[in-house]
């Protein structure tokens, strides 16, 4: 579980977080960053459509490894088109290569957690997959980031040559993955495909995965609570990196690449993790339903932390950081109610691809609201934007209150 979460979460922290940077780096605007790095959450969008098949064909284990092999593959690429002179149309084409093998990846990787633990385990390990989850964002937002920042700095300020080299090594720790996991990765009984010989067999288990999911209780408050759960992150997650980069005189804390590194791509995922072990605890001991609410506060109300962030533009660097952390603190914690939400939604047959679906609307709910972010950020400024994004917290308890949750769900149950 920790290897195969830490490689899980590390290609989407390089696609949605890091890609930002490097382009923020590279001289790209804000709205182009924002508007284009939101087209990449399009596969998880989608993926859905094709998650009935990892579930009909070969192991999840199969997908997992072969997947792995062609993650390492394109960030060797990203290493190469970084250099091109149509740098930023070449890095987009292989970042959505990029996109699509990582989305099938998590349809396989979540489908192998859901298989080998029963409910209220997966409720105990939710903060542990997390941990691992978050340690491949540090990794990214990180040390990866920090990496750029240092050979940088070290070649005279050689941007391209930086993040080239940093996409070397991250295609190499992903061949280690891939060779490690081929090998060493268990066979669980339960992992088989789901569909017998037949292509008539493939076309009716593809469309009654997804007429089963359509036709479960309160579908309609679900649908709306995977989209508007995460309103305000969705937009806040876009601008921190540039935010953080920019100088004052724009409306930024004017922080180097390794500065940010350590402030959003460190100390931030640790207080994240913080409160995602946190979260996960104390769900298996109370139940969903218990903490659902608590959840929704603490995810919402640190996004303040940014709107004094903006406003009072702090240069005391363990005064951004600690602001940054309670931030990230409370989204940690928050977003248990959300995972834990989805895996209790994709109970039930075909939970492999009902979690996909799950997981694609969740996708959508980040990829529309951020696309329009940078656009927003640039008409109104940072002091603005983080206050609208306050107000974009409002959709988030409206939904929270739409969603029935079953009192025993992730409860531990005495023998």
């Amino acid at each position: 579980m920790p290897s195969l979460y830490f490689a899980e979460g590390l290609p989407y922290v390089v696609v949605m977080t890091v890609s930002v940077i490097m382009y923020k780096r590279l001289g790209i605007s804000n709205a182009d960053i924002a508007f284009y790095t939101s087209w990449l959450y399009l596969p998880w969008v989608i993926k859905p459509l094709w998650s009935p098949f990892v579930d009909m064909f070969k192991t999840k284990r199969l997908w997992v490894v072969a997947l792995q092999a062609v993650l390492a593959v394109a960030l060797a690429l990203i290493a190469f088109a970084v250099s091109l002179p149509s740098f930023f149309t070449w890095t987009l084409v292989v970042f959505s290569l990029l996109a699509f093998a990582s989305a099938t990846h998590d349809i396989a990787a979540d489908g192998f957690y859901m298989l080998g633990l029963p409910q209220h385990q997966q409720a105990a390990f939710v903060g542990v997959r997390s941990t691992f989850y978050r340690f491949a964002m540090i990794t990214g937002q990180g040390l990866l980031v920090v990496l750029a920042g240092t050979i940088e700095s070290r070649t005279g300020g050689n941007i391209t040559a930086a993040w080239s080299a940093t996409f070397v090594a991250t295609a190499v720790l992903f061949v280690l993955f891939f060779l490690y996991h081929k090998f060493v990765l268990p066979y669980p009984l339960s992992d088989k495909p789901s569909l017998g010989a037949g292509a008539r067999g493939v076309l009716h288990e593809f469309f009654q995965t997804f007429v089963i999911f359509f036709k479960k209780k309160d579908v309609v408050a679900t649908l709306a609570f995977l989209l508007f759960y995460r309103f305000a992150e969705a937009q806040l997650v876009k601008l921190v990196t540039p935010f953080l980069l920019d100088a004052r005189d724009e409306g930024g804390l004017g922080l180097t690449t390794s500065e940010v590194g350590v402030v959003y791509g460190t100390v931030g995922i640790a207080a994240m993790t913080v409160g995602g072990l946190l979260g996960g605890y104390v769900v298996s001991r109370n139940g969903l339903r218990f903490w659902l609410w608590p959840m929704v506060l603490i995810i919402h109300l640190p996004d303040v932390m940014f709107v004094y962030l903006s406003q009072v533009q702090p240069t005391n660097f363990l005064l951004i950081n600690l602001a940054v952390s309670l931030e990230q603190f409370g989204y940690g914690f928050g977003f248990t109610a959300y995972m834990m939400y989805m895996i209790m939604v994709s109970e039930g047959e075909h939970k492999t691809a009902h979690f996909a679906i799950c997981t694609g609307f969740m996708a959508l709910g980040m990829m529309l609201p951020g696309m329009l972010s940078g656009t927003i950020q640039e008409m109104v400024g940072y002091k603005d934007f983080f206050l609208w994004v306050v107000l974009s917290t409002i959709p988030g308890f409206i939904v929270a209150m739409l969603v029935t949750i079953d009192p025993g769900f992730a409860k531990k149950r005495e023998a």
